[in-house]
């Protein structure tokens, strides 16, 4: 993806977030990001494929990295570790992007709205997989999938809260919150 396309959906996600998809015009994200409505439709297909593109980047750089991490780590906890720094680096630094995605889904047809679901279900899947592996190994109790959707909400749901220009905190917020996560799922 080019530099321009990710300027452009950064400036159109800070937008979406503060004003919601439908209280932005064409005109607007051509002022803010300074391309005309030729050249700025030159870099995306619509403003639904722009919306998508919001919604679904972050999630595939996150499904990415919960890839590499499973593919590098076997412990459960270096696991959980690894898969909270990266879900918390997301939280901070795509915080636009997540509010977009979470408040402004139903803006998006609905074949297109399944696709945005399916990446959320396969990341889920993801972390799935690791609290049964670490099951099977007893290293953590059994979760069942309510029990660990929970889990993920809060880290999902912390972009509320936790907002963008807290990039000095990240560590700090992935350990505070891989912490309840391993308590949560503490063999006892």
């Amino acid at each position: 993806m080019s530099e321009s396309k990710r300027a452009i959906m950064k400036t159109a996600a800070r937008l979406f977030a503060s004003k919601g998809y439908a209280g932005v015009g064409t005109a607007e994200l051509c002022a803010e990001t300074g391309y005309g409505k030729g050249a700025l439709y030159h870099h995306i297909r619509s403003k639904e494929a722009l919306l998508l593109d919001i919604m679904t980047v972050y999630l595939q750089e996150l499904l990415a990295d919960a890839r590499t991490i499973l593919a590098r780590n076997s412990d459960a906890k270096a696991r959980i570790q690894a898969l909270s720094l990266s879900l918390m680096r997301a939280v901070v630094q795509d915080n636009a992007q997540m509010t977009v995605c979470f408040r402004e889904v139903h803006a998006l047809s609905p074949e297109v709205r399944r696709s945005v679901l399916r990446l959320h279900g396969d990341y889920f899947r993801l972390w799935e997989r690791v609290m049964n592996e670490a099951r099977d190994v007893g290293q953590l109790r059994p979760m069942d999938s309510d029990e660990i959707k929970g889990l993920l909400g809060i880290f999902f749901y912390s972009f509320l809260w936790i907002g963008s220009g807290r990039e000095g905190d990240i560590e700090a917020l992935a350990a505070k919150f891989s912490g309840l996560v391993l308590r949560a799922c503490h063999k006892s």
